[in-house]
């Protein structure tokens, strides 16, 4: 689905990579009182090739295709070769006919403590644990490629979420924090176990639905687009009727929230007073966001 959004006159001169990302790696250590250290800077070019040229699926992906996206590593505490820091990912898919890139995955990984000795070697095993650093940025990744292709397909990210939550088991045997269940409602684990379980069904196809008969029929039909956007806002009250407060529209509303902001409040007029309402039941805590949008 993904290749048939991209223009046509890319595919002929599109050289294929079997490389999927395009990612942005960034080291942020000033916390640390010692960011001119050189192990930041090495950390951070090996990441970035680690991530950029690993062949994480076996889809061949054109240089128009692959996933733009970053990680921002801010390192808090650095001493040996242990690290203390937190993690934000983000990622973006191209709107069809468009210049625009809509976020799709806006994510704060807040337990994100590993070793790392200059110019070790960093391999993705898809079966087995090798480290911590490895282990959450291989699950982050296959949640970017998760969330990707549910924007283009209904639940077509179904082999990356179980790979994402591979990675969660095998690294279990970890003392890490974020792997296990009692790790609490805002962690890896329950990340990618929600992702999967039929409970949160709506969100997946709430992906599909926003962006597809959403946000890609803006450029035909900006009303059409619209209303289809504010239409799927009552499938993601499905869930907050089941599940109040789930960390599943958290997540879905850190990346979307500016986006939902800025369509509500412009374009075509639609009647918005329902959609708003529903923003304010299932999203409070961009409450403010949604005091902002003129109707």
């Amino acid at each position: 689905m993904r290749k048939i959004l991209i223009l046509f006159t890319f595919l002929y001169s599109a050289i294929v990579f079997s490389q999927e990302l395009n990612c942005s790696v960034n080291v942020i250590a000033q916390q640390t009182g010692n960011d001119n250290n050189v192990v930041f800077k090495t950390l951070e070019k090996q990441l970035n090739e680690f991530i950029n040229n690993t062949q994480w699926t076996e889809e061949s992906f054109g240089s128009q295709e692959r996933i733009n996206c970053s990680m921002v590593i801010n390192v808090s505490n650095y001493e040996n070769d242990r690290f203390n820091a937190t993690l934000q990912v983000s990622s973006s898919r191209p709107i069809f006919n468009s210049t625009y890139s809509s976020p799709v995955y806006n994510y704060n990984d807040k337990d994100f403590n590993f070793q790392y000795l200059e110019f070790q070697n960093l391999v993705y095993n898809p079966l087995q644990f090798e480290s911590n650093l490895i282990s959450v940025l291989s699950f982050h990744v296959f949640m970017i490629l998760g969330m990707d292709a549910d924007s283009f397909a209904l639940n077509g990210g179904d082999e990356y979420f179980k790979q994402a939550q591979v990675i969660a088991n095998y690294s279990q045997q970890l003392n890490g924090q974020g792997w296990k269940l009692e790790d609490g409602l805002q962690s890896r684990f329950a990340l990618i176990d929600n992702l999967l379980s039929p409970t949160f069904k709506e969100i997946r196809s709430t992906m599909y639905n926003y962006h597809i008969d959403g946000l890609d029929i803006m450029a035909a039909s900006a009303k059409a687009g619209k209303s289809k956007v504010i239409s799927t806002l009552t499938d993601l009250q499905k869930i907050h009727q089941r599940r109040p407060n789930s960390y599943l529209l958290r997540v879905f509303f850190d990346a979307k929230s500016d986006e939902l902001m800025d369509i509500l409040s412009g374009g075509p007029s639609v009647n918005i007073t329902e959609a708003v309402d529903i923003l304010n039941r299932i999203a409070p805590m961009h409450s403010q966001k949604w005091r902002n949008i003129k109707f």
